[in-house]
């Protein structure tokens, strides 16, 4: 078992310790919070390791999750990628480009692993269809909240779209050609609303919204491909796929038939996998520990997720 620690124990921070805690992958060391209050209090309700100090508990690891505020996560990340530890490392990987590509850099110069808690990658939904998801030509995401102190000291793309920015790079797969943007602050300092409209080189377009101060809560992709509608609900864990593929000479009773002005007839038949229950965040862990163990590339690499801030960047510096 890798021996795994936590630096953050704030909200985020009490669900990772607990997981790891149940993972039969890790064994969890410990934590540290910058609060002595805070250490005080978790280690009294949960009974979890306290450590005095940072690289006190970076050196009893093999793993480090870092789940402070980003603000704190390049120093973070830093202390624990040089001295020798693997590094999961909560999203946005960092607030600066330059800070993320630093760590790139140093990741590779001590040979350690590092993966980004892009946690909607291990949703189940979107994994069913993952697959299936084919050059995709026009997207849409809204992936809107209702209002939360909690995150709002950064703009709502770093907040919230960067997760379906995140995780429309992994299909399309294309570099970004153009980035237009328009973004809102109502009620916090940085924007509460945000569209974004990407295009890839490969002609992909994808349209994205963000809001941090809606009514109801929604997070919804649209993936459009040739002969086929995806469409993935990220919150309710459902999947509908629509496929298109010729009609056969003599369709039966119940078939839905198309035609278009050519002439040719297509067939719509609905192919939905099963969407089985799971734990992203636990997932997500499990998988990192599978790379380090395998010494393989992980599924959110310090890479994807360093891409993933780049494009949420161009798209705040469109605004």
């Amino acid at each position: 078992m890798l021996k795994a620690g936590v630096l953050g124990a704030g909200h985020l921070g009490k669900i990772h310790l607990r997981l790891l805690q149940q993972s039969e992958n890790y064994e969890l060391i410990g934590f540290y919070d910058a609060s002595p209050e805070v250490r005080k209090a978790i280690a009294d309700e949960f009974g979890y390791t306290p450590f005095d100090t940072m690289e006190s508990l970076i050196d009893a690891c093999d793993m480090v999750d870092v789940v402070t505020p980003t603000t704190f996560h390049y120093e973070c990340a830093k202390k624990v990628i040089t001295a020798g530890k693997h590094l999961f490392i909560e999203k946005p990987i960092t607030n600066t480009i330059e800070e993320a590509e630093e760590l790139l850099d140093l990741a590779q110069k001590h040979n350690v692993l590092g993966q980004v808690g892009h946690v909607e990658r291990f949703n189940p939904a979107f994994m069913s269809v993952n697959d299936s998801i084919q050059t995709p030509m026009f997207i849409e995401a809204h992936r809107l909240a209702e209002f939360n102190p909690r995150g709002t000291d950064v703009p709502v793309v770093l907040d919230l779209m960067i997760h379906d920015i995140d995780a429309i790079l992994s299909v399309v797969q294309s570099p970004v050609k153009n980035v237009s943007a328009s973004g809102v602050s109502v009620i916090s300092e940085t924007p509460d609303i945000a569209n974004a409209r990407i295009e890839f080189e490969n002609g992909c377009v994808a349209n994205l919204t963000a809001s941090r101060i809606s009514l109801k809560n929604m997070r919804k992709a649209r993936f459009f491909q040739k002969d086929a509608y995806i469409s993935v609900d990220f919150l309710e864990k459902k999947v509908e796929v629509v496929k298109m593929k010729d009609a056969p000479e003599q369709p039966d009773d119940f078939a839905m038939i198309l035609q278009n002005a050519e002439g040719i007839k297509k067939q719509i038949y609905f192919d939905n996998p099963d969407v089985p229950s799971n734990n992203a965040i636990l997932d997500e862990l499990d998988a990192f520990a599978k790379a380090i163990k395998t010494n393989t590339t992980p599924i959110v690499s310090l890479e994807a997720g360093t891409e993933a801030l780049r494009v949420a960047k161009m798209v705040i510096a469109n605004f």
